[in-house]
């Protein structure tokens, strides 16, 4: 980490859909997934509140992309904890275009899609997995960080 600075989200939300797990050419998984978190905002005069709905993309790699795949399903709460990314490239067109994600180091089962908690050799409704390759490293640091152009103007 760069002296001075923090790249942290924490979030906990109900996935969108079922994660799409593939895998890369070192056979290392890649999950990826919508996370919705909700929020209130003053709307509609006389102290009524809207409620706000924020899409998420969520990306995790080695055995917790795996474990997505085998616990995660469309509407479950989820405790996710990582960094946030974005990434730029070139359309076919011409247009630059980015996406912003949240590369996912540590999640947790909050509880099953329907709301009832859920146990799996955890304490019950909640399961974690942190995602730690060789050394305690993460499996996140084995694979390129970004798929776009290189970052050469970045001085560190």
């Amino acid at each position: 980490m760069a002296k001075g600075t923090v790249n942290k989200a924490i979030l906990v939300g109900r996935l969108g859909g079922d994660p799409d797990i593939r895998y890369s050419a070192n056979g290392v998984a890649v999950a990826k997934f919508s996370l919705a978190t909700n929020d209130f905002a003053p709307g509609g005069g006389e102290g009524n509140r809207e409620e706000r709905t924020e899409w998420h993309r969520i990306v995790t790699f080695g055995k917790t992309a795996e474990f997505c795949g085998n616990y995660l399903s469309k509407g479950r709460l989820v405790y996710v904890e990582g960094s946030i990314r974005t990434n730029q490239w070139e359309d076919a067109q011409g247009q630059k275009r980015s996406t912003t994600e949240i590369v996912a180091r540590e999640l947790q089962l909050l509880g099953s899609s329907d709301g009832q908690a859920q146990s799996a050799g955890a304490a019950p409704g909640r399961e974690q997995v942190r995602n730690a390759g060789p050394a305690g490293r993460s499996a996140v640091e084995e694979l390129p960080a970004n798929s776009g152009p290189p970052d050469d103007d970045i001085p560190f």
